[in-house]
């Protein structure tokens, strides 16, 4: 089902790895999306946004992960009423008391909620394996429907996680055992093994295929259950892959690994010296996007497909790559040697090349001229791959003149995001003026909620630190929520929490989605771009999702959100 851009809507974003549930094993699942869900329909709220799902790398970003066509196996919901495979017993032997009491609590604690997800997954295989896989089941049917209907990219992808096993569980294939290091050569080397060996590494690339499987299942029903409830699931595509991912590995010919992809630069993020010096490098390989255009982009299309199955509208991360991307010659682990360097002192290093944007630069005319293009063709490529779900861009950053128009002409909602979006004496934009064709949103994932912006600036006028800017900004945030005549006050406080909702909530924009943390004037963050912290896709709220509608505190504030999007015409 397509959306239509006639009905405003509203909605929450919460990483599935923050909801919190009474029977969670330490991070969020898809147990937790459904009563994300519920939630969001009995406060009349129709978009419940996460960030990406697929499989996570040893940093545990979502953004950097193994493989973007696989989904995260600990967003499987663990449970013997929820897995049949899964024996009570075996469950409660491995998933003691006391260790659930220790991952319930806090942030998650990914080393062991890994092992324990992974130990559960590899009982319930078992399981199936011996009552359903060679009795031709009905199940047993339908796990080689998926596989069937998923070979396109399922059997690289059990062979590279297969592969992990067999170099120490890392995913940095270029240090792999030499005949492991590209697919025609691990292949070749699996043929000459011993039948024995051969059938057990099978059994491996079987298991992965299975939690895939039950992935898929259980995301599929999830988002079966949000259409019933017209609650719609906004999903995100990251713009690049990991160096380091089945993907890269098995298609090495559509990657260029000279080149990393990341950006420019730019005022709101300075989170390090190295950032505020030559930007962020995000260390993506760049697409040789000739050698997909040559394969009709059927890496993409698998890409889109795998992300509608379970989603009903979703975003594209950092758009402007499509475009063009801010590239690096050289990988972020070299970072610090290129800091103290001047830009001759740089090149001299690197073979003359500097950091800038491919294709092109912005500087000509011509230039300009074929960026947008390519950013056109591709766009182009992803609505004709989207079928009837929703694409929404993430278009915020250094953005050229001809991304807006292109996405307009393309039909394509970009990002409005209050305090980014200011007329030129710095003011915030009347949100009134932004375009329909818009999601508004007070902050992503990457900002720091609206509490804490204040908390920050008052904390630096406290320390006599930036005292003209932080003084100013405080006034903009006030003025903006429409509260012209009265001072900023020292707390975020809840007659300007819902002043500034209402604000956002009376944007012309078709969508307005708020963090969840926006919603009960909280202050953790999900992440500081360009860092490298354990608080990083870590926090999880504190109460439970169920907590949430008995709290007074939290209940009166999701009412008010409630109410103001109910005014503005933004419920179904």
């Amino acid at each position: 089902m397509k959306l239509s851009f006639d009905q405003p809507l509203a909605g929450i974003l919460e990483p599935v790895f923050a909801m919190r549930t009474e029977n969670d094993l330490g991070v969020g699942d898809t147990d937790g999306v459904r009563q994300m869900i519920d939630w969001c329909h009995r406060h009349k709220l129709n978009v419940l946004q996460t960030l990406p799902i697929n499989e996570i790398s040893d940093d545990n970003s979502p953004y950097n992960a193994i493989s973007s066509l696989a989904i995260e196996p600990t967003t499987i919901a663990l449970a013997p009423r929820l897995l049949p495979d899964l024996p009570s017993k075996k469950f409660h032997e491995i998933a003691s008391p006391e260790l659930l009491t220790e991952l319930r609590s806090g942030p998650v604690n990914y080393p062991k909620v890994k092992w324990l997800k992974r130990a559960l997954l590899e009982v319930a295989f078992k399981s199936f394996l011996k009552r359903e896989f060679n009795c031709e089941s009905p199940r047993a049917q339908e796990f080689g429907d998926f596989m069937a209907e998923n070979a396109d990219w399922l059997s690289d992808y059990t062979l590279f996680r297969a592969l992990m096993e067999q170099n120490g569980g890392s995913p940095a294939w270029d240090r792999w055992s030499p005949e492991h290091r590209e697919p025609r050569r691990a292949r070749t080397w699996l043929l000459g093994l011993p039948e024995l060996r051969r059938e057990e590494f099978g059994r491996q690339q079987l298991f992965y295929a299975y939690v895939q499987w039950i992935a898929f299942t259980q995301w599929q029903q999830v988002k079966a259950h949000g259409t019933a409830r017209k609650v719609y699931l906004m999903g995100d595509i990251p713009f690049g892959v990991s160096r380091y991912s089945a993907d890269v590995w098995a298609n090495r010919s559509s990657f260029d690994l000279d080149w990393s992809g990341g950006a420019p630069p730019e005022k709101t993020f300075k989170v390090d010296p190295f950032t505020e010096k030559w930007g962020q490098n995000w260390g993506i390989p760049n697409y040789r996007w000739e050698e997909l255009r040559r394969q009709n982009h059927e890496w993409w299309r698998t890409r889109v497909g795998n992300i509608q199955k379970v989603f009903h509208l979703y975003r594209i991360d950092h758009v402007l790559g499509l475009f063009r991307i801010y590239s690096f010659p050289w990988t972020p682990d070299r970072n610090a040697e290129f800091l103290p360097c001047t830009e001759a002192e740089a090149a001299e290093k690197t073979g003359g090349r500097l950091p800038g944007f491919k294709p092109f630069p912005d500087d000509t005319h011509e230039q300009r001229t074929a960026n947008q293009a390519q950013g056109e063709a591709l766009l182009r490529v992803v609505l004709e791959s989207s079928g009837e779900t929703t694409v929404v861009a993430e278009d915020l950053g250094c953005v050229p003149d001809y991304v807006p128009s292109t996405l307009e002409k393309l039909g394509i909602p970009g990002f409005r995001i209050p305090m980014l979006f200011r007329e030129s004496n710095g003011t915030y934009s009347d949100p009134k003026n932004y375009p329909r064709l818009s999601l508004a949103q007070p902050a992503t994932h990457d900002h720091p909620p609206l509490a804490a912006m204040w908390k920050e600036c008052w904390a630096n006028i406290d320390a006599n630190q930036d005292l003209e800017t932080s003084r100013r900004e405080l006034r903009l945030m006030t003025d903006f929520a429409g509260l012209q005549h009265e001072a900023p006050p020292r707390e975020f406080n809840d007659h300007l929490h819902e002043a500034y909702t209402r604000a956002v909530m009376g944007a012309a924009s078709w969508l307005v989605v708020f963090q969840i943390q926006d919603v009960f004037a909280q202050t953790e963050r999900f992440n500081t771009p360009g860092s490298v912290a354990a608080t990083n896709w870590s926090h999880r709220l504190v109460p439970t999702i169920k907590q949430l509608d008995r709290d007074p505190r939290l209940v009166a504030k999701a009412k008010k959100f409630a109410r103001a999007a109910w005014e503005s015409g933004r419920s179904i």
